[in-house]
């Protein structure tokens, strides 16, 4: 077995390897894992709780014994299944919890099939002290440029566009796989916050400091997401573009961008129910009358006019004014394009 230590999270790209291979517990994996890798666990969620328990309450050696037995079947079973088509030439990376007896007792006996293993030095907490380095402990250098406005003024469309025209973007809707809002959840659910930190942390890695990096205007949290402080502190200090439209225009991107709410009106009336707390039981029963109806539009200027305009008005009050301002008429991927390409233009590396 060959030992492999990361120093950079760069380094990543750098490896070897043909597979990286978690063997932590799946509840460990889901949580965050390197990038890339695939989860091989040498003890089930349950196992892993059992030999926890037993360590606790009757013995270390009783706990190893019994956790070495469970360790070796997995193995086994691994070997019989997801490795059984790997030649002699194929070569991985193991890494458990913090390169400690999961990850060696199943190294050991990869290594003793004949493959050439590296174990990383330290496991994943090696790799989350990388990851809290760059999001907690220092800096961002990027230039960020945040794309701001009124909801429904295609912000996340525009963005998408920009990347198409060249620029660099960072998503961290798609990244939280949220859409920003009460009703903007998707399908899937979203990623737990290491995870979330880990594809941030991968998505900053190939953007050049010294150019414009786009982002969209965000709250200091997408959902259940909570930004890291250092992108958080860069996108306070970053220069803005408001980005405006009619509001007709944005009622009806809305009814486009969100139409997988229109399926379910049931779970739409839910979500306007929990703003009761900021507006009178009659604008609630109208929105969700509006909603059984399927009267979307309606339903969408009045979301955007008496709930988030007011909101985003008071919010922009307290920030300095934008570097630019775009009223666009239409909200079409057309216009969208012509706007990202100017956007694109005129704020270049020097801009």
């Amino acid at each position: 077995m060959t030992p492999c230590t990361l120093t950079a999270l760069s380094d990543l790209a750098q490896l070897r390897v043909d597979t990286i291979i978690d063997v932590r517990a799946p509840m460990e994996f889901a949580e965050d894992h390197l990038p890339g890798a695939i989860n091989l666990p040498v003890l089930s969620d349950a196992e892993r709780a059992e030999v926890g328990t037993i360590y606790k309450q009757v013995s270390p050696f009783d706990a190893r014994k019994i956790g070495g037995a469970l360790v070796a079947q997995n193995t086994a079973r691994h070997l019989q299944t997801a490795l059984a088509d790997k030649d002699g030439g194929w070569q991985p990376l193991v890494y458990c919890w913090r390169g400690g007896q999961r990850s060696g007792a199943f190294s050991t006996i990869l290594d003793q099939v004949g493959w050439r293993v590296q174990l990383l030095r330290g496991g994943y907490r090696s790799y989350r002290r990388l990851v809290v380095a760059a999001l907690y402990d220092t800096p961002l250098p990027h230039r960020l440029m945040l794309i701001e406005g009124g909801t429904g003024t295609a912000k996340t469309r525009l963005l998408h566009h920009l990347a198409k025209s060249g620029a660099q973007v960072l998503d961290l809707e798609g990244l939280a796989q949220h859409r920003g809002s009460l009703f903007g959840a998707v399908d899937g659910g979203q990623p737990h916050q290491k995870m979330f930190e880990s594809r941030l942390a991968q998505a900053l890695l190939p953007l050049d400091p010294a150019q414009v990096t786009w982002v969209e205007a965000e709250s200091s949290k997408i959902g259940d997401i909570t930004l890291p402080p250092a992108l958080w502190a860069a996108m306070r200090d970053a220069a803005r573009v408001e980005i405006a439209a009619p509001l007709a225009a944005r009622a009806d991107f809305l009814c486009r961008a969100y139409d997988d709410l229109t399926t379910d009106p049931a779970m739409l009336e839910n979500r306007i129910d929990k703003l009761r707390p900021y507006h009178s039981g009659e604008t609630i029963t109208q929105w969700q009358t509006q909603a059984r109806a399927g009267d979307w539009a309606s339903l969408a200027e009045g979301l955007i006019g008496q709930h988030y305009d007011p909101r985003y008005a008071k919010a922009a009050s307290r920030t300095p004014p934008p570097r630019a301002r775009l009223t666009l008429d239409r909200l079409d991927d057309s216009t969208l394009a012509e706007t990202a390409a100017t956007l694109h233009s005129r704020f270049t590396a020097g801009g």
